[in-house]
């Protein structure tokens, strides 16, 4: 794996860590797609560091878990705008 790619993947860690958000809300702040940084953080940050692996998976399992009320709320806004 290319160092640029190993000190992305690490970056979107560390961000996804502090700010405990979603994936494309990381991919946005670093330019990338959202298919990259699921890719960055799901299949090569294992490879890279299983320590901070382990706390990525609990933040995307909690993520993966409140998809349905986000898209509840997003759904609900966009009817109370109108």
């Amino acid at each position: 794996m290319k160092q640029y790619i190993r000190e992305r993947v690490t970056e979107i860690a560390d961000y996804l860590i502090a700010h405990r958000c979603t994936v494309r809300a990381a991919a946005d702040v670093f330019c990338v797609s959202k298919s990259t940084a699921h890719k960055d953080l799901a299949e090569r940050l294992p490879r890279v560091d299983p320590e901070r692996y382990k706390r990525i998976a609990a933040i995307l399992a909690d993520n993966w878990n409140e998809r349905y009320i986000r898209g509840g709320e997003a759904t609900r806004h966009k009817y109370m705008s109108r």
